[in-house]
């Protein structure tokens, strides 16, 4: 109760909102790659295609949409907007019969989350003081993560009632998910249409062409070292759709699955937030270095796992790296630009992910298949233990004067 009432309007309210599309977001996103590959009979490459496109198409869309955050002085809409696409683009997912029509609904849903993104990560940064952006951003995931806690529980409940503990999804099972998520969705909208406040802003910060160009050479240094850093660490860091294909072939079943993904949904849940305030006392970069390392060590567990139980226990411990990162990198992205460049600073973020996001996803679903099923996982952990060291090597005298702005 402490830290709800510790965190500012905005905060609660982009908390919330985010508790209710992770609702509905996770009751379908672990479900379809299943759906894909049982249903659909979709090969590894084209599921790694679809969700590297769609990540990318996200991140593409979070630097012009905060980008234009920064040109308008608006927030609020850019957000609520977003959240209503990806809702009604969730409903085309039930009645798509096959992956071409998923992937259109896939692109639609994360097209919205790529316009809320980083205006909404920018509202939240400007609506508390330097020193408390961890804590806040922390609660945010810890929402948010919570939200998925739910959706999990919500879709196990679904598939249990429909089909018990069959190994393959069913079609009418995966439609029954994706019809029952559509009602939170829409909640978080009108949440967020009546709840959010923009951020009272300076008059006249915006006159200069530099502050509003998508260029990122208006970045400082230390920025665009960062960039660089997250961008080898996501070259390995391939769609979690693989741990979900990974479990089920050491033997899962759908139900089984479903329970696993909510145990990494309540480790996240429980850390996200007194991980996100460590940050604000001991640096960014320590627990970046920390997640990064945790995610090494969990993908070479998933490549050696041998039963659907080792996959379990890896995949509760793999909550720790988002933990440990998410509320870290998006405090130390606001650390490191100056407030009118924060729309845009959260883009190129975003979209340095997303570039390649989609390289790193097709990669995984090439290996996976002409390789072998282990193989997408140890290069994911070579690729994270490599950033890891990066990170310390080439940021010690650079981004660690930064981590306490006064």
């Amino acid at each position: 109760m402490d830290n709800i009432k510790k965190q500012p309007r905005n905060v609660l309210v982009a908390t919330a909102a985010s508790l209710l599309t992770d609702i509905s977001s996770e009751m379908i996103v672990y479900l379809l790659p299943i759906f894909l590959m049982n249903v659909l009979k979709t090969s590894a490459p084209v599921i790694g295609l679809i969700e590297g496109v769609a990540e990318t198409v996200t991140s593409l869309t979070k630097l012009v949409s905060g980008n234009l955050s920064d040109r308008l002085q608006n927030r609020k809409w850019f957000a609520v907007g977003g959240y209503a696409l990806s809702t009604v683009a969730k409903g085309a997912l039930a009645l798509a019969s096959g992956w071409l029509g998923i992937f259109g609904a896939r692109l639609a849903d994360r097209l919205g989350k790529g316009i809320r993104t980083a205006p909404r990560d920018a509202l939240i940064a400007e609506s508390v003081a330097p020193a408390q952006r961890g804590a806040a951003f922390g609660f945010h995931r810890a929402g948010d993560t919570f939200g998925a806690f739910l959706g999990i529980g919500l879709a196990m409940l679904i598939v249990y009632l429909s089909q018990q503990q069959a190994q393959i999804l069913t079609r009418q099972t995966f439609a029954s998910v994706v019809l029952i998520s559509i009602i939170p969705a829409a909640l978080a909208v009108i949440l967020l249409a009546l709840g959010l406040r923009e951020t009272p802003r300076q008059p006249g910060k915006m006159k200069t062409a530099a502050l509003t160009s998508l260029s990122l050479r208006q970045f400082s240094t230390q920025f665009k070292l960062f960039l660089g850093i997250v961008v080898l660490f996501t070259l390995g860091n391939s769609a979690d759709s693989f741990i979900v294909l990974r479990a089920q072939e050491r033997g899962a079943s759908v139900l089984h699955t479903l329970a696993m993904v909510l145990t990494f949904n309540l480790v996240y849940t429980l850390a996200a937030q007194p991980l996100g305030a460590l940050s604000d006392r001991i640096g960014r970069r320590k627990l970046i270095i920390a997640g990064w390392l945790v995610y090494g060590a969990a993908y070479l567990g998933f490549a050696l796992a041998n039963a659907a139980w080792e996959i379990w226990l890896i995949w509760a411990f793999y909550g720790l790296y988002y933990a440990l990162t998410e509320g870290a990198i998006k405090a130390l992205v606001a650390d490191l630009v100056i407030a009118d460049q924060r729309g845009t600073a959260y883009g190129w973020l975003n979209t340095a992910i997303g570039l390649v996001a989609l390289p790193a996803s097709l990669l995984a679903g090439i290996l996976w298949q002409r390789v072998s099923p282990a193989a997408p996982f140890l290069f994911g952990a070579v690729a994270a233990g490599l950033a890891a060291v990066g990170m310390w090597w080439l940021t010690t005298d650079v981004i660690m004067p930064t981590e306490h702005p006064k």
